[in-house]
């Protein structure tokens, strides 16, 4: 069956390892046909202060030019030159050209930030007991159907429930909370992926949950499979276990981003 990931991360920001050219590698010693190279894009030193989130601004240019290298380097694989853009809202505080992502064949949209709190990090977990889940599970789904409602330039978005990563579960039914965001995503025409790192994290379960997995599908929306490598020898894991899930959850194709923004289809078994 072909392999695919449409979001991995390398040592140009400080909390990934490996090299572009190691990612690939790795992809292409575990038979994967189609990788996205999609380092954070930059942010300013009010969200990243320590530059630990994002790789520099300065350092873009070394970026897409270790992608392309790669991609010479390795035909046997479909290389995608992308980037995960952080959705802020309001707080948006980076000024953006208008061919500021022609350079990206890929651009996944994410929701790391609630009201400039990074909700996912671990060093201020702290703030779920004060604030409670309940209100950070209602917010963190406002702003992510903003996110998917805008005219960002997202082609696929990632990690859908990232709220749950440590384990915290509202008291509510999030059916309706899911069902909202599927609705959003259709009319928008995005695309979700299922992202296997959510089983190593205190969620133990791949995002989204099978339950959001199955309102996406209702609602027609196509998915496709990132790893969230950040190291080398993460880039093909679970993917196959990724196609499960999506099996169990009504949808029999992948959909694959392509370099020149197309998208193509992978069927499933």
């Amino acid at each position: 069956m072909e392999l695919v990931t449409t979001h991995t991360h390398t040592c140009f920001t400080d909390h990934g390892e490996g090299t572009v050219e190691e990612l690939v590698s790795a992809a292409v010693a575990a038979g994967v046909s189609t990788i996205a190279v999609t380092e954070h894009y930059p942010m300013t030193d009010a969200f990243d202060p320590n530059h630990y989130l994002a790789m520099p601004k300065e350092r873009v240019g070394e970026y897409l030019a270790a992608v392309a290298a790669a991609r010479r380097a390795h035909p046997e694989i479909e290389v995608i030159t992308g980037c995960e853009l952080d959705w802020l809202g309001d707080d948006e505080d980076r000024s953006f050209a208008p061919d500021e992502f022609e350079p990206f064949g890929l651009v996944l949209g994410s929701v790391h930030f609630v009201d400039r709190w990074p909700f996912d990090d671990p060093a201020q977990r702290g703030r779920w007991d004060e604030v409670g889940a309940d209100a950070i599970w209602s917010r963190y789904f406002e702003v992510w159907c903003e996110a998917v409602s805008s005219n960002a330039p997202f082609q696929v978005m990632s990690h859908p429930d990232l709220a749950k990563k440590f384990g915290f579960y509202p008291s509510f039914d999030l059916l309706p909370l899911y069902e909202r965001a599927a609705e959003a995503c259709a009319a928008a025409g995005r695309m979700v992926e299922v992202n296997t790192s959510g089983s190593y994290y205190a969620c133990k379960e791949m995002f989204p949950a099978p339950a959001f997995l199955k309102a996406l599908r209702r609602a027609g929306v196509p998915c496709t499979v990132g790893t969230d490598a950040h190291e080398p020898r993460h880039a093909a894991r679970d993917i196959e276990r990724a196609y499960r899930l999506m099996h169990e959850a009504g949808y029999r194709v992948v959909t694959v981003p392509t370099a020149d923004g197309d998208r193509r289809e992978v069927p499933i078994e």
